[in-house]
């Protein structure tokens, strides 16, 4: 089972990107980190979805401004087999961390 860093991305502005599914048979607990490394504030999305483009009843944050130079951090999300970590920046300088542990 995998632990430490279990995906990351530099996801296109303005575009649903997976950067994390949950391995079937296996449940993960993990953190979310997004880092805005551009010159202005960003919006970000992030859903734990069944899916590559989430549902309206998936997202943990929606619209959530990260200023410029500023971090998201994400509790502690505990997902079950097959689910996925979806994010969409409104700018394609956001880094995005998943960190955590698969059992």
């Amino acid at each position: 089972m995998a632990s430490g860093i279990l995906g990351q991305s530099n996801p296109a502005a303005s575009t649903d990107t997976t950067v994390y599914t949950v391995p079937a048979a296996t449940t993960a607990s993990c953190t979310v980190n997004i880092v805005n490394n551009g010159s202005g504030a960003v919006a970000i999305n992030l859903a734990l979805a069944a899916g590559a483009t989430p549902a309206a009843s998936e997202y943990v944050e929606q619209g959530t401004i990260i200023p410029a130079g500023g971090v998201y951090q994400g509790g502690v999300f505990v997902m079950q087999a097959t689910k996925r970590v979806v994010v969409n920046c409104g700018n394609a300088s956001c880094a995005v961390s998943v960190y955590g542990f698969e059992q």
